[in-house]
């Protein structure tokens, strides 16, 4: 079915890191807590992109440094937001000039781009101020207090070489010549999560995501060569760029068509104006440019790409399209997201459907 006007799309994982911690006190001693949210908003073989969240939850700080440790050869490539150094493992980021003061439950935030081989574990302790974060706020001296520490992570991203089966997986796929911007892996997960929960909304169960939502790809071509290749300049243009993301995420990852371990999602960011499209069909999900910039929030509001995911991802659990606009997001009613609704013929569907057994 031809895409009405789609977009896909990442989300985010959050990864909420802390200690226990005893801490040696006297009266008159200083509050100082902090919590940290470190979020792996997308990853792909060999990088990763990350937002880390700091609240501090203590009395106010003029100035901010905040410690981890890396537990594998993971390692900080580019930061913004913050001044981000690595010796070894350990990495200590230092605020920069507008975000150096947090008032008493203040928040700021700093991200990173970053390597990693063999496997991406969160770090498991965060040292703000050389105070760690346990998410709760307690005395402390300005001399260094005794400390012991338990520290724990409340969950490890997944490995990107083996998602979780029976899960919805997605792709973004980045030709050679455009550049990475984090807009677009977390912008579709936004889309992917919201998504997931329209249908439990819906049917009482929806779809798993893996813990990394959005699989960025290094595309082996420019845009160019997914527009024109394998598509005859005089025919019909509207499947060319799709098919060449969705031959080359096949050969790539092993992928069939349809694949029973996997729902797969593909986006790519590559377009003929007025030409290209997308769609989808029991198992897959394909979608070009212009989707991907909707879930980037850089075309148009959000529940028209929302909308646009519920319908083709009906598609994707065996739906077709309505015949009628008659109120359910199989017709053009997806455009009045979130005022939509699946019928109790097209619920019975999906759960009796191809991928029925995925909802849980």
């Amino acid at each position: 079915m031809r895409n009405r006007g789609l977009m896909l799309a990442t989300a985010t994982i959050v990864l909420v890191a802390g200690g226990a911690a005893e801490l040696s006190t006297s009266a008159g001693a200083a509050v100082a807590g902090c919590r940290v949210t470190y979020t792996i908003s997308s990853q792909w073989q060999g990088g990763f992109g990350a937002n880390v969240a700091i609240t501090n939850l203590g009395d106010p700080v003029n100035g901010w440094t905040l410690t981890w440790t890396f537990a594998t050869s993971q390692s900080v490539t580019q930061a913004w937001n913050a001044t981000v150094t690595q010796n070894g493992a350990a990495v200590s980021a230092v605020n920069v000039g507008y975000n150096g003061v947090l008032g008493t439950g203040a928040s700021t935030s700093f991200g990173f781009n970053g390597a990693w081989s063999g496997s991406n574990p969160v770090p498991a302790t965060f040292r703000l101020n050389n105070v760690v974060c346990t998410g709760t706020a307690g005395p402390t001296m300005s001399a260094s207090p005794t400390r012991s520490a338990s520290p724990s992570a409340s969950s490890t991203p997944g490995n990107p070489g083996t998602p979780g089966t029976k899960t919805v997986r997605v792709f973004w796929l980045k030709p050679t010549n455009v550049a990475f911007d984090q807009r677009y892996p977390d912008g579709i997960a936004t889309v992917m999560r919201e998504a997931q929960r329209y249908y439990r909304q819906e049917l009482g169960r929806t779809f798993a995501l893996n813990a990394t939502v959005v699989e960025t790809v290094n595309g082996e071509h420019d845009t160019s060569w997914y527009i024109n290749t394998n598509c005859d300049p005089n025919g019909d243009r509207y499947w060319c760029v799709v098919a060449n993301m969705q031959a080359e995420l096949r050969r790539r990852f092993g992928l069939a068509n349809p694949d029973s371990r996997w729902l797969v999602v593909g986006e790519i960011s590559a377009e003929d104006p007025g030409k290209s499209g997308g769609g989808a069909s029991p198992g897959w999900v394909l979608l070009s440019g212009h989707d991907a910039d909707g879930g980037a929030g850089l075309n148009g509001p959000m529940n028209r790409w929302y909308g646009g995911m519920v319908h083709e991802l009906g598609h994707g659990f065996g739906l077709p399209d309505s015949t009628s606009t008659d109120g359910t997001p199989m017709s053009a009613s997806f455009y009045s997201y979130p005022n939509t609704h699946f019928s109790q013929a097209q619920k019975n569907a999906i759960l009796a459907g191809p991928y029925g057994s995925f909802l849980s």
